[in-house]
């Protein structure tokens, strides 16, 4: 297995192959728009929706690097300005899903064709195969979160077979 083919794996499993963890389709499957916009009482947790949009805009930055479209971002951006929702209503929730699935996935037909000598190509300077594992790592991450949210909701189930 190269490099590339080890990637594609990470990247598929964390978004829709199941493997050691369930993949963000899974968690995300049947998730209403109230159900993404709850929030536990007590201290700030950040809702499914806001974590969605989140990992949109990281995985939306690292597409346009990789196409040569990167953009200039407002200054003073922090990643907890990534985390916000404009508008709570299923359309828009449908619609978010939507651009998290483009984005994954324009990513991944990207990886797909990538020769393996292009793996350590800097943009601007992380290496592009660093770039692709941490956002697989970042995704597994958040995804936990979701299912833990879920499972606060009562929308996950407290045990789960995946055999």
């Amino acid at each position: 297995m190269n490099k590339i083919e080890l990637l594609l794996q990470g990247w598929d499993s964390c978004y829709e192959k199941e493997e050691w963890n369930p993949p963000l389709t899974d968690v995300l499957n049947d998730v209403t728009a109230e159900q993404a916009i709850w929030r536990p009482d007590g201290e700030h947790v950040n809702t499914i929706w806001e974590t969605v949009t989140h990992l949109i805009f990281y995985k939306e930055r690292l597409l346009k690097r990789l196409t040569g479209e990167e953009i200039e971002y407002p200054s003073g951006l922090t990643n907890d300005d990534t985390f916000t929702v404009a508008s709570t209503s299923e359309e828009d929730w449908l619609q978010t899903l939507s651009r998290l699935s483009a984005v994954h996935l324009g990513i991944r037909e990207r990886l797909a064709v990538m020769p393996e000598e292009q793996f350590d190509r800097k943009i601007p300077s992380t290496p592009v195969g660093l770039w692709i594992h941490n956002l697989i790592l970042h995704d597994s991450y958040h995804t936990g979160q979701i299912v833990f949210l879920r499972k606060l909701q009562g929308s996950w189930p407290s045990r789960r077979s995946f055999e």
